[in-house]
């Protein structure tokens, strides 16, 4: 029989929850940090948009090629140990980056090879994260449950950048180091975890299943319609790859002001979930939605042409708080839309387009940074998205329509 379930409790008391938030908390703030001290370290050693395009091309292959196998182990393995799995690889890599660093071999070709370790792992972690959830809490609190969830990927986003910033400063390698730490003890958290709510009965595995989620998001007009607007709309706004080149040539300022420039968009959707949480959307999710993309495109612009730093932290911040409504809205539409039994899979592929909109976005950023310059670029991206937006209100009606989320699924 499964533990009791806290029902009487308010969520952020609710132990399981806690330890879930927490283990995602530091995972995502390792994450965060890896981010801005491999993005700095790659600019200093070669000055190159093309190559900080590159480390996001480098996260997007795994990703790409390890999708399907992930959904699957999703699906047929005890979640705990595959997250667990993941973030103690991640923590080894990043502990091989502070050798690298500390011994003087570190190079472009280390950087990207840890890059594809460290996205394989992401691929494989994402959407299992995201189908344990409904296991460790209630039901009835769910929605609830994940715009706090959402918040933890926020607090770390902030926590995260600021303190890689500062880390760097005293050197790549400590930066690294302190990342392999949290690591260990996010896994450690995950192993903490009781399975509240058993899972479904699984399916026979057959190549077929194995590709169901694809099939599953294609039939449910909805759900396609907000994973794919979110995709696009990231991939062509995504300013993040060009951070630390507005950081150090634009902006005029260090490691830690493109900390401080990175956690800007979470001081937004920090404030943006905590308000989701207290008072969740009901209606009009759809429109909702796609007014949070046209707002981020618009902020995505005035950041490009910004050469303030104070303005600049305010566009990025209006881009987290923005992001964060379109985030919540995809997430329910996924998580209560989709069966436990195909929860590992469905997720999969929304962490595919996910990872597409901010991987391969950082790729698209840099490419286009080298063709037309990097102000030109981040002011082309944001009008893009707000043209996706306008263009998916007319491809996607349902969506447009969608007036609530749904009942959870069995």
């Amino acid at each position: 029989m499964p533990p009791p379930i806290e029902d009487g409790l308010p969520l952020i008391r609710q132990s399981n929850f806690v330890l879930f938030w927490s283990a995602r908390v530091l995972s995502t703030s390792c994450f965060q940090i890896v981010s801005v001290v491999i993005g700095w370290q790659i600019y200093a050693l070669t000055s190159s948009t093309f190559d900080l395009g590159l480390v996001g091309l480098c996260q997007f292959l795994p990703m790409l090629l390890l999708t399907l196998p992930a959904g699957h182990i999703a699906d047929r393995f005890d979640r705990r140990v595959v997250v667990r799995t993941c973030q103690l690889v991640e923590g080894m890599t990043a502990a091989g980056l502070a050798l690298a660093s500390w011994s003087g071999v570190i190079s472009p070709h280390v950087i990207f090879a840890a890059a594809v370790l460290v996205g394989a792992c992401r691929t494989f972690e994402a959407p299992t994260v995201a189908a344990l959830l409904p296991m460790v809490v209630s039901p009835s609190i769910l929605p609830k449950a994940l715009a706090l969830s959402v918040s933890a990927i926020q607090t770390a986003t902030i926590i995260g950048p600021a303190f890689g910033g500062l880390l760097y400063i005293a050197g790549p390698g400590l930066a690294y180091i302190a990342v392999g730490l949290l690591y260990l003890v996010a896994a450690a958290l995950v192993s903490s975890l009781r399975i509240l709510v058993p899972p479904a009965p699984r399916e026979t595995q057959t190549l077929r299943s194995v590709f169901s989620g694809f099939g599953f998001i294609r039939s449910r007009p909805v759900i396609l319609g907000a994973i794919s607007l979110d995709m696009v709309a990231v991939l062509l706004g995504g300013a993040t790859a060009l951070l630390p080149v507005y950081a150090r040539d634009i902006l005029h300022t260090n490691s830690l002001g493109l900390g401080v420039l990175r956690a800007s968009p979470a001081l937004g959707a920090l404030a943006t979930s905590l308000v989701l949480a207290r008072w969740p959307m009901e209606r009009h999710v759809g429109l909702k939605m796609f007014g949070a993309v046209a707002t981020f495109g618009f902020a995505t612009m005035v950041f490009g042409a910004s050469s303030w730093f104070p303005l600049s932290m305010l566009a990025l911040s209006v881009m987290g708080a923005a992001d964060v409504v379109s985030v919540v809205v995809r997430s329910t539409l996924v998580q209560l839309g989709t069966p436990d039994a195909m929860r590992g899979r469905v997720s999969a592929v929304n962490s595919m387009f996910v990872g597409t909109s901010n991987q391969l976005g950082e790729f698209e950023s840099g490419m286009t940074a080298t063709l037309f310059g990097t102000v030109p670029a981040v002011v082309l991206g944001g009008a893009g998205t707000v043209i996706v937006a306008l263009a998916w209100s007319r491809l996607f009606p349902a969506l447009r329509r969608a007036d609530g989320f749904p009942r959870r699924s069995a």
